[in-house]
């Protein structure tokens, strides 16, 4: 198995209004361009016929200081529970979809269904990302990047959950030639 990968928090709505939050680690990005990605969902989950009828589904990425309550929506079903009343989760308006965003996400990505394939214990998703909402504190002012030290993304392995953030290299660092200092000599 690949690990780790993120623990996030899909939330998703049927055509009569109901919403729901399901906790799901098989997910990932399939293309930048057009950005696209996946969530596999077992076919027996409460939110499957939800996200199947309705086309649209919100990856809500999630942090340190929601992990109990992201734990929680994955273990507990829809059909039991109103995971947003019982968790304290806050629903939020998307923007694009018609599915409700966690409003304590640092990260909210709007996906809207292109097709279904049905693999054996999951049927995946491919998606669209149609829209991506970020938490303002997040956002480097300088560069217009997402700070993960600051925001504290949560990762699972193997039953286990993770705070992620230490930063140790960027893309291409191994190859970059060391920067060096000119020496101005003064006459």
């Amino acid at each position: 198995m690949v690990y780790p990968l993120p623990a996030a928090l899909i939330s998703c709505g049927d055509i009569n209004g109901k919403m729901n939050l399901l906790t799901i680690s098989w997910l990932g990005t399939i293309c930048s361009d057009p950005p696209m990605c996946y969530i596999s969902v077992r076919p027996g989950r409460y939110s499957y016929d939800m996200i199947k009828e309705s086309g649209e589904f919100v990856i809500n990425l999630t942090t340190s200081d929601i992990a109990k309550v992201t734990d929680w929506c994955g273990v507990k079903s829809g059909r039991d529970f109103d995971k947003f009343k019982e968790s304290g989760l806050t629903p939020a308006h998307a923007t694009l979809v018609k599915c409700p965003v966690v409003a304590e996400a640092p990260i909210s990505i709007e996906c809207r269904v292109t097709e279904i394939k049905k693999l054996g214990s999951h049927d995946m998703f491919i998606a669209d990302v149609i829209n991506i909402i970020a938490d303002d504190r997040y956002i480097d002012s300088e560069t217009g990047a997402f700070n993960l030290a600051a925001a504290g993304i949560m990762a699972y392995s193997h039953g286990n959950y993770y705070s992620l953030g230490k930063r140790i290299g960027k893309f291409g660092w191994s190859v970059m030639k060391p920067k060096t200092k000119r020496r101005i000599e003064r006459l």
